[in-house]
């Protein structure tokens, strides 16, 4: 058949077959078997074949050798009155260039509806498909620094604290987000919680979430109180042009039972209690960091053993066709239901990510989501107020050996004696005034904390040959296992641990 002839069975005349042979797009006519019959100008374009030597060939001098299966398939559909839209694949030129393409195929009918051949109209997207694949190495490229940046200090493993964590980048735009969270274990049984959200995507919002991370991070371990933290990363923020950020701290003191945040702009916590109750930690939100010009506050509230801290970003309850009001109603509700079945926070995570967000690989914005357990309070607590005076060195030490002894830790008996010294000669030397001495015994230590009025707060130092003081934290730090400081409302916190040797039940406590 010729081109003319099949030009017309297909309803084609002298315009027709101008306007074909003008298009950009390569156009051309095969039949069921794959014989081409039509070939137009851009076809001997795109392929480098003129007409003379396309015409009579099988299309499949075009398509790559692992492509014959697909392009039988093809003109099987087409064979059954298919019209395929806009089909990618690859094909070949006379020069053996391969080709990413885009390819309209529709059935050519006789008169009477017979399906005799395959029109195919073909457009040559090398170098969308080039920009693509440059966007997706770009994408991923981003997507690992933002992720070792939020890996930056991984959370810490802290013994008798439970955590599971979620974090689903965005797979919209430029993939990457400026989400962060973090688990800081502050010592003397304490551990500071914090997540924030820089608000924008992009490597610029992943740097900027980095430094808040790192920053939050080297607050928390020097022993700033959650306001102070919040302060000091606000003012860091509102140095950094046009940034809008999002933070919590919480500070989790299991042996007091207190738990102390400070929050700026931030969602909700949400605290779910042993029994799976559900409520939200009365913390004020808040101005978010950057916005400056109003201090932020903290709040401190009593938490019992068996309790945990959801915290999350807007990611996990703002969706384009939900109320966010009616998401965090979800959400609490969600929570009331999987603390009362769940068997694990590995488990009562997957649940909540499930629920909020049902059936969906497609994130509008990062997700994150922190699930924070303290299943245990101490196993024992001990405190004695003592006053401002030489005398209650000795004394100290006297109560601290009664109660070693009381626990079974007789084998610290040695050592925790002298370090208790140190600290209360230097309350006595240095503060004076009511003095507050705590004990407390984990599944893993001892703890001892002196407390007095002063405010400026110790620091260990090498001291002078001629000096007679200043070398009393310098044994503290070389015999504890850890050591450290914090400001109290009404002055300051000196504190030591040591490790005990836990039997097995103890071990089973801190499993």
């Amino acid at each position: 058949m010729s081109q003319e002839t099949l030009l017309c069975s297909a309803g084609g005349h002298e315009l027709l077959r101008g306007v074909v042979e003008s298009s950009d797009d390569a156009i051309l006519i095969k039949s069921l078997d794959g014989e081409i019959a039509f070939w137009n100008a851009a076809a001997q374009r795109l392929y480098g074949y003129s007409a003379a030597e396309a015409v009579g060939r099988h299309v499949g001098m075009l398509v790559p050798p692992e492509l014959k299966d697909e392009e039988a398939g093809l003109l099987e559909r087409i064979g059954r009155g298919e019209r395929i839209e806009h089909y990618e694949t690859r094909r070949v030129t006379c020069g053996g260039r391969v080709l990413d393409v885009e390819v309209t195929l529709w059935p050519v009918r006789t008169r009477g509806g017979a399906v005799t051949a395959a029109c195919s109209l073909t457009r040559d997207i090398t170098d969308r498909k080039r920009a693509e694949r440059e966007l997706a190495a770009l994408y991923q490229q981003q997507r690992h620094v933002s992720l070792a940046l939020r890996l930056m200090g991984v959370s810490e493993v802290i013994p008798g604290t439970l955590a599971a964590s979620r974090y689903l980048p965005s797979t919209r735009g430029q993939g990457v987000g400026g989400d962060w969270l973090d688990l800081i274990d502050l010592g003397a049984g304490r551990v500071g919680v914090v997540i924030g959200d820089v608000m924008g995507r992009g490597l610029d919002a992943a740097v900027v979430m980095g430094q808040l991370r790192s920053a939050a991070r080297a607050l928390a371990l020097a022993g700033v109180s959650p306001c102070e933290l919040i302060q000091a990363l606000d003012a860091f923020t509102c140095g950094m042009p046009e940034q809008f950020v999002t933070c919590v701290y919480l500070e989790a003191d299991p042996a007091r039972g207190t738990l102390t945040a400070c929050s700026a702009g931030h969602l909700p916590v949400l605290l779910v209690g042993p029994d799976a109750t559900v409520g939200a930690l009365p913390v004020p939100i808040g101005t978010p960091l950057g916005v400056g010009g109003l201090p932020h506050q903290q709040v401190s509230v009593p938490i019992g053993p068996g309790v945990t801290l959801a915290l999350y970003t807007d990611g996990l309850v703002e969706t384009p066709r939900s109320d966010i009001d009616a998401q965090l109603t979800l959400l609490t509700a969600t929570l009331q239901d999987v603390f009362a079945t769940a068997v694990s926070l590995e488990e009562a995570a997957d649940r909540v990510l499930e629920a909020l967000l049902p059936g969906t690989t497609a994130y509008a914005d990062d997700v994150t989501l922190l699930l924070v357990g303290f299943p245990a309070a101490p196993l024992a607590t001990a405190s004695v107020e003592l006053a401002g005076e030489t005398a209650s060195v000795p004394a100290g030490r006297r109560f601290l050996v009664r109660v070693l002894r009381e626990w079974g830790l007789k084998a610290l008996e040695d050592v925790a004696p002298l370090l208790v010294s140190e600290l209360l000669t230097n309350a006595v030397c240095h503060v004076g005034g009511p003095i507050g001495l705590r004990l407390w015994r984990s599944a893993r230590e001892l703890g001892v904390e002196v407390a007095d009025g002063g405010s400026p707060r110790p620091r260990a130092r090498i001291a002078a040959a001629e000096e007679e003081c200043g070398r009393g934290l310098l044994l503290v730090e070389a015999l504890a296992d850890a050591w450290g400081t914090r400001p109290e409302a009404t002055g300051k916190a000196v504190w030591f641990t040591l490790r005990t040797a836990p039997d097995a039940a103890e071990c089973a406590v801190s499993c």
